[in-house]
């Protein structure tokens, strides 16, 4: 794995993204119309935005992100694209890591836009930084990535690869503190959270809403940056050249 072929890969990425205008679409408008959707319901209790447009923040970019990049690595695959990448110089550590650098770039401006949205078009308004907020949603989102693609890596067909979503994000939208506090839990579900990615995520959202210390945001934004490191790591490990 080197810095050069990982570049080259982002590059191509992006240069094929940028003809793909249902998926830009796809990753810039609908975090936005799902936010703009429950701004729209609660517009006669603007607590509500306040208090769930933070974690929509965390969990949107994160959701859309895994769907886009699960699917479009999972194509190179049964298109025979990494079969004849793998003949050349390029590794699989270059073509994920280079996937996901791509997209990190996309997820940067995606959160760039949705917090935009949130804030000046559905009225959320927050104790803490939006900054901060949008510099979260950019980790969510890339973890997004990271998780769609090793999901890729242990998928055979697109419809496996959106089936992966249920099964790997669901049970952390269930665990992560968003339907009740994790010390609320039952021990053996709030151990199980905290090897959860998400449950950091969404905390170190809440901390920045709430207006909290930073000293008290960072720790679970490095967590969740690590994990998305180990994720991809793992991805690595079981990327395949192709589909049998």
């Amino acid at each position: 794995m080197t810095c050069e072929r990982t570049f080259a890969t982002a590059r191509r990425i992006l240069r094929q993204l940028r003809h793909d205008r249902r998926s830009i679409g796809l990753i810039m408008a609908v975090p936005c119309v799902f936010l703009g959707l429950l701004a729209w319901i609660f517009q006669d209790r603007p607590a509500v935005i306040d208090g769930f447009g933070p974690l929509g923040l965390a969990l949107f970019p994160a959701l859309v992100m895994f769907l886009v990049t699960s699917v479009t690595t999972l194509r190179e695959r049964t298109s025979g694209t990494l079969e004849r990448l793998m003949t050349t110089p390029i590794g699989k550590g270059d073509f994920l890591f280079g996937y996901a650098l791509a997209f990190a770039l996309v997820a940067a401006l995606q959160a760039i836009v949705l917090t935009a949205w949130a804030h000046w078009v559905c009225g959320m308004d927050v104790a803490g930084s939006l900054a901060g907020l949008g510099g979260v949603a950019v980790l969510d989102a890339v973890l997004g990535c990271s998780l769609g693609l090793t999901a890729s890596s242990l998928a055979r067909t697109e419809f496996q690869a959106v089936q992966m979503m249920p099964v790997i994000l669901v049970p952390q939208l269930l665990l992560c503190g968003l339907v009740t506090p994790r010390g609320n839990m039952p021990t053996v579900l709030e151990r199980v959270s905290d090897v959860l990615p998400l449950s950091y995520a969404v905390e170190a959202t809440s901390d920045i809403a709430s207006g909290a210390p930073w000293s008290q945001a960072w720790p679970d934004m490095a967590l969740t940056a690590a994990f998305t490191v180990v994720v991809l790591g793992l991805g690595v490990l079981t990327l395949r050249r192709r589909t049998a």
